[in-house]
């Protein structure tokens, strides 16, 4: 007879009717799939006046979360209320009674993954998190299983759908940042608030994620330089694409001794496969040392490719309930081992410079002499006519490699000349 796992579900948003929805329409074909019966028994939220579009008759509907804790057979909780608290003390709580748990939250990973597993371990159960990162790329199960073979040497993610659909507009249509954003805000791409998505830390949630499976370990999600996308200007794109460039909001992770984790925005070689990946599509290329290149690609959020990603974690987990497999698994990331990082200043890259100075003679020279000074060399440079009304012209410059350190210093003083406007645009080229 087929094993029958009852789950029970807390936040009925939009991710948790997916998962619902899931399990009571797709029921025959999972247990076709994987020799087991799922069952959702009870559902909490606080509030069932919102019509959900979805029938629940035959599974319990409460406001009170103890209804899942204290009942004997739900084995699994998904939690899909979101945000740290109470999504955090909901999570430590079930795995504190021994309940295996699923979560899509990245925020509630990156920034309380380590107590939490440690709170797992110490229960002998399971957290899985296959919908944190990518929505339904199943991202995570590769790098546990699919590379498990490998050492990790590079991730490279296209992990922001908000951004990366505002950038796609502003390089196809020419859009300046602002509208973008309306336009990705009126077709429910943005937030209303898109500060998490627009500056980066979104991102950098899922880099946590992804790094610290890549290292073994968790990596501090506080150390993680993080640039956004809102100093960008049709300028900045023009002059990306000119050079043969496309600028996207990378989430870089490099290992060298060290991991180099950042996010920001950075020139992608137009041939590279991560400058065709356009809208609110997601994409994580990895290079591991034995598999080489390879590449993720698919919708990164969405209330069925999320659900989709939280009920593989469900499969992945009832396999083992009810079988002599009914242990906790090895972690998939240690929390009590330490990840050394490299600060940025210790890291080299190519740059990408915007500047607006007067328009009067030897000023360029001027500019490369400061640069000259910090061992920083210039590959290319255009220098447009006057811009606006002020007098200004707009100088774009691509260095060849040099640290951070070194750049961080020639920009100080670049920025004392007073013909030069304070508004320097810093990136960095793909590499």
């Amino acid at each position: 007879m087929d094993k029958v796992i009852k789950v029970g579900i807390v936040g009925m948003g939009v991710v948790g009717t997916g998962v619902a929805k899931i399990l009571l329409h797709q029921g025959s074909l999972l247990t076709e799939r994987t020799g087991r019966q799922f069952q959702l028994k009870t559902v909490v939220d606080l509030d069932w006046e919102r019509d959900r579009d979805i029938d629940l008759s035959g599974v319990a509907t409460t406001t009170d979360f103890n209804a899942l804790l204290s009942d004997p057979e739900i084995e699994i909780i998904v939690e899909t209320v979101g945000g740290i608290e109470p999504a955090y003390s909901m999570v430590r709580q079930a795995l504190a009674k021994g309940k295996y748990v699923v979560t899509a939250n990245k925020a509630l990973i990156a920034l309380k993954g380590q107590a939490l597993f440690k709170e797992a371990q110490e229960h002998g159960v399971d957290l899985r998190f296959e919908a944190s990162v990518g929505g339904g790329i199943p991202i995570i199960k590769s790098l546990r299983e699919g590379l498990v073979a490998n050492r990790i040497k590079n991730i490279y993610g296209i992990i922001n759908g908000t951004s990366n659909y505002i950038l796609t507009r502003m390089h196809q249509e020419g859009l300046d940042f602002a509208t973008a954003l309306q336009e990705a805000q009126a077709k429910g791409f943005a937030e209303a608030d898109p500060t998490l998505d627009v500056g980066g830390g979104d991102a950098a949630h899922k880099l946590t994620i992804l790094a610290s499976l890549a290292a073994g370990g968790f990596v501090d999600f506080q150390a993680i330089p993080v640039e956004g996308i809102t100093e960008l200007t049709t300028l900045d794109i023009n002059f990306a694409k000119n050079f043969g460039y496309v600028i996207k909001l990378l989430a870089v992770c490099r290992f060298n001794g060290k991991l180099d984790l950042r996010v920001h925005p950075t020139l992608v070689p137009g041939d590279h496969l991560l400058a065709a990946v356009n809208n609110e599509l997601n994409a994580i290329f990895v290079t591991g040392d034995y598999v080489g290149d390879t590449m993720f690609y698919g919708p990164g959020a969405g209330q069925a490719p999320t659900a989709s990603a939280i009920v593989s974690d469900l499969v992945d987990l009832a396999h083992g309930i009810g079988t002599e497999r009914e242990t906790a698994a090895a972690p998939i990331i240690n929390p009590e081992k330490e990840v050394p990082l490299f600060s940025l200043e210790e890291v080299t890259n190519r740059f990408y410079l915007r500047l607006f100075t007067m328009d009067q003679p030897g000023i360029l020279a001027q500019i490369a002499g400061v640069l000259a000074k910090y061992g920083i060399s210039i590959s290319s440079v255009v220098q447009l006519e006057t811009h606006g009304t002020e007098n200004y012209v707009p100088i774009v410059l691509l260095t060849h490699e040099a640290s951070e350190k070194a750049m961080c210093n020639a920009l100080a003083e670049i920025k004392k000349f007073s013909f030069v406007r304070p508004d320097i645009l810093r990136l960095r080229l793909f590499k």
